[in-house]
């Protein structure tokens, strides 16, 4: 067994000298060697599709051997992985209150299922470990005072102080349950069926550990933690982001590297941008890669005021001089996204210099009028407070009921999605952005919860058909999706452990230059987030011949001073390859 004294380290602060290495002990005794690939995250062409496991459904299928086959006939050299969204047996939150961590839910297929997947993809598994189902083996029989679980959760006197904790949601903190001993009141940081784990007792840690070896051994190269910065909780303190939880995360890190280094661990931290780059602690002890949470409202914003200044900005603040991320240069990167299966969070962009409490008020009426829904938190000073847009990223863009050209409406939304394409990073694509998904408000008639205006399934037929057809919106924004992805993969320029420059251009142009480590071979990337054509002239700053536009073809002139001018369309992509 390689050392492990790392994970001992982690063990002896969580739980003090004595507990920590019987702890160890433990740990060491149950580990072996998990047998795969070099490296967890891929090169320039990596690109992880997010799905729901039953996204795809045909009569008498299987929904994840649906999935397999609709992702091998037509994903082929655009997604190199799949993010399966919870497949677990579950009891609410589609998916994210799971019953049973280690079995796959039934009425989407088999372990075999998901491994097929895996054949042709990396596979991105959740784990769901802030909190289990209240119809959890483990939470019943604490409910039933079996001394084994009676300190897997945390119960707490409802007398007690919670002001402190910080809520993520406007629901109670604590739920009360009858048990044997009276009742408990329990804690639970999302609802009264999602019941968080007590850290605190290592019998737990140990046992996810096993959880996400067992994943591994199903053949998860990345690990998606979710919900992981409400981890620890300490009375009297915020209750997120606390040391112990990164010591965790650090922990998870530790045993990975050691016995399944071909894993990467991927942390999921809705919160403001600064505590959420915390999570790649030095570049090699936390996370390979933090979601990139800051990026769907800023991008939003960006179009919504015709202005990419503040995207700009905030993308310049977050490299080097050298053109390398902040801090870990290129040991650690993002994982860019504009949507997926929850909402637009808007806290990751408050305290974004130049977005202000009414420029976020001004994305709430926006998404409202664009029919879309806005979910609310708590604030410690008994206010309420948005924290989420519930609507699709191309509604957030496109009034649904405007009567707007459907080609002005792809042209932006293509935009938005290039933007995320091009920053530093691997992307994340939600599956109803690639098949240009609008929203589904009937979806929330039926269930009366706001995310799922972006959680409808596939009638695999009907969507066959509508990809068949080439006018159509699904078909228009998957052939389009499909030259930004191929553009992507061929150029090493867009290495997500690459060097990235933000250049100040028009203020309605995002302006990037993306280069390869040795900085040899570079991509323009130039976007119009207005409706209006926009001039730009830009000084290159090193020598280049000339510049070919990898989605179109077509080659734009440089001159002998290294200045590159020419007009950015309403709207446009231009990827511009500078030849030396």
């Amino acid at each position: 067994m390689a050392d492990l004294s790392t994970a001992l380290d982690h063990l002896i602060a969580l739980y003090g000298d004595m507990a920590g290495r019987a702890a160890f002990d433990r740990l060491r005794a149950r580990l072996t060697p998990v047998p795969g690939f070099a490296t967890g995250v891929g090169g320039e062409g990596d690109a992880i599709l997010i799905t729901y496991g039953d996204q795809f459904r045909a009569p008498g299928e299987a929904p994840l051997r649906t999935l397999a086959d609709f992702a091998r006939r037509h994903l082929g050299g655009l997604i190199s992985a799949i993010h399966i969204l919870p497949f677990y047996p579950y009891s609410s939150d589609d998916g994210f209150s799971v019953v049973d961590y280690r079995a796959v839910d039934p009425a989407l297929g088999s372990w075999e299922d998901v491994r097929r997947i895996g054949q042709g993809f990396r596979l991105m598994f959740d784990a769901v470990i802030n909190h289990v189902s209240a119809q959890s083996e483990w939470f019943q029989r604490f409910l039933r005072d079996d001394p084994v679980y009676r300190d897997w959760f945390i119960a707490v006197d409802p007398g007690t102080d919670l002001s402190m904790v910080a809520r993520p949601r406007a629901l109670p903190l604590l739920t009360p349950f009858e048990t044997p001993s009276g009742v408990r009141h329990v804690w639970t940081t999302f609802s009264g069926d999602q019941i968080d784990l007590n850290y605190a007792n290592p019998d737990v840690l140990l046992e996810i550990v096993d959880l996400l070896l067992f994943y591994v051994s199903q053949g998860a190269q990345l690990i998606r933690l979710d919900a992981i910065a409400y981890l620890w909780k300490e009375i009297g303190t915020p209750c997120i982001h606390l040391p112990q939880t990164h010591r965790v995360i650090r922990l998870f890190r530790a045993v990975l590297d050691e016995i399944a280094p071909h894993v990467s661990l991927v942390t999921e931290t809705n919160v403001p941008h600064a505590d959420n780059v915390s999570y790649f602690g030095d570049g090699y002890n936390e996370a390979q890669m933090v979601y990139n949470f800051a990026l769907p409202p800023l991008v939003l914003h960006a179009f919504h005021t015709a202005d990419a200044s503040v995207l700009s900005r905030w993308a310049a603040s977050l490299t080097s001089p050298d053109g390398f991320l902040k801090p870990v240069g290129s040991k650690a990167t993002f994982f860019n996204f504009l949507a997926s299966h929850d909402g637009i969070g808007l806290n990751p962009a408050r305290g974004t210099p130049g977005v202000t409490d009414t420029e976020i008020d001004a994305l709430v009426e926006q998404a409202q009028a664009h029919s879309g829904l806005v979910s609310m938190k708590n604030n410690r000073d008994g206010t309420r407070s948005p924290y989420e847009l519930n609507i699709n990223y191309f509604d957030a863009l496109s009034d649904p009921g405007a009567g707007e050209p459907i080609e002005i409406q792809v042209d932006r939304f293509m935009a938005a999605q290039a933007i995320m394409l091009a920053l530093v990073g691997v992307p994340g694509v939600y599956v109803h952005s690639l098949l240009g998904s609008r929203g589904w408000p009937e979806g929330v008639k039926q269930t009366g919860r706001y995310r799922t205006i972006n959680r409808q399934k596939f009638d695999l037929a009907q969507l066959e058909r509508e990809l068949a057809y080439p006018d159509s919106l699904r078909s228009r924004v998957f052939r389009r999706y499909a030259g930004l992805l191929r553009a992507r993969a061929a150029h090493p320029a867009f290495d997500p452990y690459g060097r990235q420059h933000v250049i100040q251009a028009n203020g309605a142009i995002f302006a990037l230059l993306r280069s390869t480590h040795d900085d040899k071979r570079r991509v323009l990337c130039l976007h119009n987030v207005s409706p209006q054509p926009r001039p730009v002239e830009i000084a290159l700053n090193q020598p280049a011949r000339d510049a070919t536009d990898l989605l179109t073809g077509l080659t734009f002139d440089i001159d002998r001073h290294g200045r590159l001018s020419m007009t950015v369309h309403p709207y446009q992509v231009v990827w511009l390859s500078l030849t030396r």
